[in-house]
């Protein structure tokens, strides 16, 4: 097997400064400094990116850190003391991308903004994440993960079927969409600066990138038809389609996807090929609306079978199907184990376990570094900048760094 440990990675040169705090803009640049872009992460001293203090469940870090900032280099700096803007204006100098996601108009106060930067560093793109975007009524709205799940309308079509069922999802679903289209904004803009030789600005809003999700739920109620309803951990419009009980405590979740799969599924797996003429369920619209009925006779077979008869039967079918695991049966996933999909990273409270990004490319091999501490790079990156050892220290005492 080739070795690629050495081997150039799509971002290496790439130089990217970020004001960044919580999930969407910290989700964005790990990714750019996986594929080796150098990730200067700008954070409040002593305090650090807030995030740091979500809780201590990784060997003392935060989970969300540790997630989502790998091969980075902490610069403490507190902006509005003297000494700073230079600092900045050095940094910028030399950086490709700026991304921040700071609080609404504050990067422009700060002179941050593309129009302020674009004169003097014409090649520098910018990349604003928020809540919802540059103009209109929700620009200067404070937004949070869950604020935006609920304004985007996800938590309208997520949950169980009873009015105070609504459920949020378990991951930060909206943090996650803008920090991937930030990621994918910034890639397509590097490429278009090496067609024009500038930069550009992205205005990306957390509100746009989850509705943009939500585009299913959205065109089913088109035109004032009703939404989806809400059908917890099963398909709200497709059935059989979901988690049913099998053996004591156990979930098998199964997925029909089309009328060839639900014959297979009588004939194969129920035993039950007289459910085919059945006009309660000889199509998807009759079984979603029967869908109490289909169930108790799934639950009874599955019941008598157990969850392992029940998987092989589904396997052999074929019928698509899963385990519902627990985040503990995740990091002993067999199929991550066997694709060597984990690797160790150093961390500030030492070695943690971090999952390859997704797209295995093998021409080069991720970038897979430290997670740093506040201000850990202080005196290497400014020394880059010119300022001696003296200087440095002058902006300890001065409470810049």
């Amino acid at each position: 097997m080739t070795d690629h440990s050495h081997s150039p990675r799509p971002l290496d040169g790439i130089t990217v400064v970020s004001f960044e705090h919580a999930i969407a803009a910290p989700f964005c640049t790990r990714q750019l400094a996986d594929l080796g872009a150098r990730v200067i992460k700008i954070e409040r001293p002593n305090v650090g990116d807030f995030a740091r203090a979500y809780d201590s469940r990784a060997n003392g870090l935060s989970s969300h850190f540790a997630w989502t900032n790998r091969s980075k280099e902490s610069l403490s700096l507190d902006a509005k003391k003297p000494g700073a803007e230079a600092i900045i204006e050095g940094l910028l100098a030399k950086a490709d991308v700026l991304v921040q996601n700071l609080a609404p108009g504050a990067a422009a106060r700060m002179g941050l903004s593309f129009e302020a930067l674009h004169e003097r560093f014409p090649q520098l793109i910018v990349c604003d994440i928020s809540g919802y975007g540059e103009g209109g009524p929700y620009e200067r709205k404070k937004a949070y993960d869950l604020l935006i799940q609920s304004e985007g309308g996800f938590l309208s079509v997520t949950g169980g079927a009873g009015e105070d069922e609504i459920a949020k999802a378990g991951c930060s679903i909206a943090d996650i969409a803008a920090g991937m289209y930030a990621y994918t904004n910034i890639l397509s803009a590097l490429h278009l600066r090496n067609k024009t030789g500038q930069g550009s600005r992205i205005d990306i809003s957390m509100l746009e990138s989850l509705v943009e999700w939500m585009g299913y739920p959205m065109y089913y109620s088109y035109d004032g038809a009703p939404p989806p309803p809400r059908a917890g951990a099963a398909h709200s419009t497709i059935y059989p389609y979901g988690p049913f009980p099998a053996s004591p405590g156990e979930t098998v979740m199964l997925g029909l996807q089309n009328e060839r799969e639900w014959a297979l599924f009588c004939e194969k797996v129920l035993e039950k090929s007289e459910l085919l003429q059945d006009v309660r369920f000889n199509s998807n619209a009759n079984r979603s609306a029967n869908r109490d009925e289909l169930r108790a006779i799934i639950v009874e077979k599955f019941g008598e079978l157990g969850t392992e008869a029940v998987i092989e039967r589904l396997d052999n079918a074929p019928i698509a199907n899963a385990k519902v695991n627990t985040m503990h049966q995740v990091w002993e996933h067999p199929q991550l184990k066997a694709r060597e999909r984990w690797v160790e990273i150093d961390s500030p409270s030492g070695k943690l376990p971090a999952l390859l990004p997704p797209g295995a490319n093998r021409a080069f091999q991720p970038r897979m570094d430290a997670i740093p501490g506040i201000g850990q790079h202080n005196e290497s990156i400014l020394a880059e900048l010119g300022y001696s050892a003296d200087q440095i220290n002058d902006l300890k005492v001065a409470g810049v760094l």
